[in-house]
């Protein structure tokens, strides 16, 4: 099957990474907003993406923990590698109980690659990010590893997601970053005043999280009620009495998408995607009922 509606290439960070204008975040494919879809139902979502020009696919080896690599390394086997870009993350350990800690050192960092690439079913990740900063130990000791891997050829390039200004500069002086994740959208907008003119100082691709403000802009179904099962349930914005107020301002999107003949979701899409040509946003599953919404 052909790729039809190509989207856009661009360029993240200036050391030749190229990705589709438009990624797909794979968390909630694997449950977190909402409940896991099945493994086949997962696959159609991503080759699906795939086949409508989206070729940056975004997991973690949190995510599951584990499972959301497995399933997009079962995805890959169904498309051609060398059109696909992988970007994977390390750093966040969970306990059976489900306490996180962050860990940042080399040989963890080593561990969590290996494991990945093994997961994924890949000879080498296009994209690694730190997911979150191990503050314990100096930064520069957790990107030399990764430089390391670099140079071996398990992993082309290196990201940093949730990382403060100072973190990416002395990052970026140890290896060329090519790309910082943060959360940006209509509702989160916090990282336009140090963030974002520090990445482009430098040369370094924004990839955006959470474009749709997790769910909130994805329809109706999100601002009524959030699924006891979603990881929602612990986010202020999500609670009840903020989500009641809340309701407001997805009221004023809905009224102004209709006046643009697409959809709120779309709408906070596009504000995002207009934001540079250095901005590639990575929306994902829905936690509305339809599950997934179609944004290509």
């Amino acid at each position: 099957m052909a790729q039809t509606s190509p989207i856009p290439r661009v360029s993240l960070g200036t050391q030749g990474l190229e990705v589709s204008k438009l990624g797909f975040g794979c968390m909630g494919l694997t449950g977190s907003y909402n409940s896991p879809v099945e493994d086949d139902a997962g696959v159609a979502v991503i080759t699906h993406a795939f086949y409508r020009g989206v070729t940056f696919f975004d997991t973690s080896d949190v995510y599951g923990p584990h499972a959301n690599e497995i399933l997009l390394g079962k995805a890959l086997k169904q498309l051609p590698r060398e059109q696909v870009q992988v970007a994977t993350k390390f750093g966040i350990q969970r306990d059976a109980q489900g306490k996180s800690t962050i860990c940042g050192r080399p040989e963890y960092v080593r561990a969590c690659c290996e494991a990945s690439l093994h997961r994924l079913g890949v000879h080498h990740i296009d994209l690694y990010y730190q997911h979150r900063i191990d503050t314990t130990i100096p930064i520069e000791d957790t990107i030399g590893e990764l430089k390391k891997l670099v140079e071996e050829g398990k992993v082309k390039y290196i990201g940093l997601s949730e990382a403060s200004p100072d973190t990416i500069r002395r990052a970026h002086a140890v290896h060329p970053i090519s790309a910082v994740q943060m959360e940006w959208s209509l509702w989160a907008r916090d990282i336009e005043p140090e963030i974002v003119p520090l990445c482009r100082e430098l040369g370094i691709g924004i990839v955006p999280y959470s474009p749709i403000a997790r769910g909130f802009f994805g329809g109706r179904g999100v601002t009524q009620q959030v699924s006891a099962e979603s990881s929602l349930k612990g986010h202020p914005r999500f609670s009840a009495e903020n989500l009641e107020k809340n309701k407001q301002l997805y009221l004023k999107m809905e009224e102004l998408a209709k006046k643009h003949q697409c959809s709120p979701a779309q709408l906070a899409l596009s504000w995002v995607l207009h934001q540079g040509d250095d901005v590639v946003p990575i929306p994902g599953l829905m936690p509305c009922p339809s599950h997934f919404i179609d944004v290509t």
